[in-house]
């Protein structure tokens, strides 16, 4: 499998950089982003601390082969994988999730999950804002084909806590992760960097690189340096410009933020913990989302790629895949426990779709929408729980199923907003944050 694409030839690039590197993109997104509301919130709401992180495995994991498996399937659904027993009694999950297993009191499934579509562009939209997509939608590139991502939704409602952005998208930018008709004040902080990566810093968080860091005292002449494109008429023009005035100071008061760069500061972790999470991209982005929940963002959106596993499923899986996610996941929800963060911070772990149940004739499965399985966690979810299930073969739903809108019901209502919020367009047209026919996923809590 190529590396760097998707089977529709889509390169794995950050289409939407709100937050990418160098001075230019500093003066155009950050200033922007951070003119988030800082609405009024009632000061006896017990889910002022909840926060959300998602751990999105773009492509479509493979349900069939981690946490739904079906061993007695025909060969040709079932699969190479055998299923090993969790620390809960009568759940499995495949032999190469050792660790997961161990830590599975920790989070629950959520097993008649579908998404109804099984293209990599709408489904992610879908799955990531609870709205099925349009007529026109092209894949998330422009705003107005698109609903505002959770984070985004989350970032509106709630807004910052202290002086950390309230959204964050790491270590890339996801196109069906914006703001949409929110606008840039609701857009995610995009940290456009690998944590894994020798010497990860966050580009948004640097000074510019003709200004001595011994100069950062001198705010006049650091304004002067960064506000240079609005000495432009063509940017003086363009309406996202028009906020920097109002919000450069912001600008500069995050990118000087001693709590803020802490929280971006990975490297203060233990070598131990670093390596228990994994020294690989995935493990790396976990632990760098539960210092930003730490240090008080509300929602984080991890991006991990390539699970479209067309060809060589099981060997990929094997030898790359679960490994990562296993050291990842496991580590996260034990690290959020022993920190005493799990109950005030809500984990979901998915792909946008499943994989179909039938191997393909290059051992591999491809896009499967109809059925497959979340993984979710904390925020007064029942650890151990098993919600609904798929058939004998895992092709769709055998219970009540479950699909995206709910999931949006579920995250709104844990994070402490009403699913029935209206929001409105530039146009005034109010379109509510949740379908009509999604609802929460009550048996997650019971």
């Amino acid at each position: 499998m190529k590396p760097n694409a998707y089977c529709d030839g889509l390169r794995r690039r950050d289409l939407l950089h709100f937050g990418a590197a160098g001075l230019s993109s500093f003066g155009l997104s950050l200033p922007n982003l951070l003119a988030a509301e800082q609405a009024q919130r009632d000061a006896g709401n017990s889910r002022e601390q909840m926060s959300l992180i998602i751990v999105f495995l773009q492509g479509g994991l493979s349900t069939i082969d981690t946490w739904d498996m079906k061993p007695y399937a025909p060969p040709e659904f079932r699969g190479e994988f055998d299923p090993i027993s969790t620390n809960v009694p009568g759940v499995q999950v495949c032999e190469h999730l050792p660790r997961l297993s161990r830590q599975f009191d920790k989070f629950a499934l959520v097993r008649s999950f579908s998404n109804p579509n099984s293209d990599h562009g709408p489904a992610d939209h879908y799955l990531l804002t609870g709205y099925r997509p349009g007529p026109g939608f092209n894949g998330g590139l422009k705003p107005n084909n698109q609903r505002p991502a959770h984070g985004a939704v989350i970032s509106r409602k709630l807004g910052p806590r202290g002086s950390v952005p309230p959204y964050v998208c790491l270590p890339k930018m996801h196109n069906s992760a914006g703001s949409s008709y929110l606008g840039s004040n609701a857009a995610p902080f995009v940290v456009d960097a690998d944590p894994n990566a020798p010497g990860f810093t966050v580009p948004d968080l640097m000074p510019p690189i003709s200004l001595r860091a011994d100069r950062l005292d001198s705010r006049q002449e650091l304004l002067s340096r960064i506000n240079r494109f609005q000495r432009s008429t063509e940017l003086a023009a363009n309406r996202r410009a028009l906020a920097m005035d109002t919000f450069q100071q912001k600008a500069f008061d995050l990118m000087t933020s001693e709590a803020t760069k802490a929280a971006f500061e990975i490297s203060a972790e233990s070598d131990a913990l670093r390596d228990e999470y994994g020294r690989h991209s995935l493990g790396q982005s976990c632990i760098l989302a539960r210092r930003l929940v730490e240090a008080g963002v509300r929602c984080v959106l991890i991006d991990h790629t390539n699970w479209d596993t067309h060809y060589s499923n099981f060997s990929v899986l094997k030898d790359d895949l679960l490994p990562h996610l296993d050291s990842a996941m496991s580590t996260l929800f034990r690290d959020l426990h022993d920190r005493g963060m799990l109950q005030n911070t809500m984990v979901l772990v998915t792909g946008e779709f499943g994989r179909t149940p039938r191997i393909n004739k290059d051992a591999g499965r491809d896009h499967w929408g109809p059925s497959t399985a979340i993984a979710i966690g904390g925020g007064g979810i029942r650890g151990g729980n098993v919600v609904g299930a798929s058939d004998a073969r895992a092709e769709k739903p055998a219970t009540e199923p479950y699909g995206p809108e709910d999931l949006a019901a579920t995250i709104y209502h844990v994070l402490g907003i009403d699913p029935e919020t209206l929001f409105h367009t530039a146009e005034g047209r109010p379109i509510p944050i949740v379908p009509g026919e999604g609802r929460v996923i009550q048996p997650l809590f019971s």
